[in-house]
């Protein structure tokens, strides 16, 4: 009878494949620490963060990025923040997805936050004020996405902006911590998701379970809709790609599950484990957790 081999994170008896659980991630960036000044006009403050890890893995600090922020339309200056979370050591692939807003925190203590809290009404008819649309709390069905579509929310050139109370925090790549890290083209972790589950930033290994066999951008499989939803505002003021519901996930179609996630071998994790990807084209950041957050 043919026997099978089990993928990195997994077990099995030559028939069947289970994921090892728990999977701990305690030996992986437990004592990481930062205070330096900030000489960005846009910033002029100390950066502080602080990760520790005892029963849980705890992030401390001010939400105040290290890197350079030059571009980017603030209505709100940066401001510093209380930051205090906790993360499981010991994630869990529950093999189902779960949404949330609440997706993790950069190892500078700025926080993912993919989504916004515009949206449009099915009769809008400009971006501009008065003309169907809010950029805040908004109650309409049409939900706006920062980035891909026809507002820009001022986000800078770390595709991150400013929440009224001063929270600087990403929506799409970080590109300046991703800098900071100088990984090149080669795997960085740069974030941490709530369930406990490392975030890696654009680039993968070719074959998930073998690290010499290069890597690439990885690919969502999210997909823009050829064909807008009914009700859906005009594509000639809203071009496709403006309102989150303008995609869809089809599953293969990319490298990476709905969650943005794939189980394989890291640098930091050369056994295999569970792990996200933020990606250059949509979701750009994750929308789910695969983990219990």
């Amino acid at each position: 009878m043919a026997s099978c081999a089990c993928q990195p994170g997994y077990t099995g008896d030559g028939l069947t494949c289970a994921q090892n659980q728990p999977t701990s991630t305690a030996a992986v960036g437990c004592a990481v620490t930062n205070n330096t000044y900030n000489t960005s006009p846009k910033v002029a403050a100390s950066s502080v963060w602080n990760w520790t890890c005892g029963t849980v893995r705890t992030l401390t600090g001010n939400g105040t990025p290290e890197h350079p922020v030059t571009g980017g339309n603030f209505a709100t200056p940066i401001g510093p923040q209380n930051i205090s979370v906790s993360f499981n050591l010991n994630p869990v692939n529950t093999g189902h997805a779960t949404s949330s807003g609440n997706i993790g925190y950069v190892w500078n203590s700025v926080k993912l936050d993919p989504g916004t809290a515009g949206t449009c009404a099915s009769t809008a008819t400009s971006t501009m004020p008065g003309g169907g649309c809010v950029a805040a709390m908004g109650q309409d069905p049409w939900r706006i996405e920062a980035l891909g579509g026809a507002f820009t929310f001022g986000t800078d050139e770390n595709n991150a902006h400013v929440q009224p109370n001063g929270q600087y925090h990403y929506h799409g790549m970080p590109e300046g911590e991703i800098t900071r890290l100088n990984t090149g083209t080669g795997l960085a972790l740069v974030a941490w998701a709530r369930d406990g589950f490392p975030i890696y930033a654009r680039y993968g290994y070719l074959t998930p379970t073998d690290a010499s066999s290069g890597t690439r951008k990885m690919l969502p499989s999210w997909q823009k809709k050829t064909t807008p939803d009914s009700g859906r505002p005009s594509t000639a003021i809203f071009p496709m790609g403006t309102f989150t519901q303008d995609y869809v996930y089809v599953e293969g179609s990319g490298d990476l599950d709905e969650c943005n996630g794939r189980t394989g071998v890291t640098p930091e994790f050369p056994g295999g484990t569970y792990h996200y990807y933020i990606t250059e084209a949509f979701p750009f950041i994750q929308r789910c957790f695969k983990g219990a957050p």
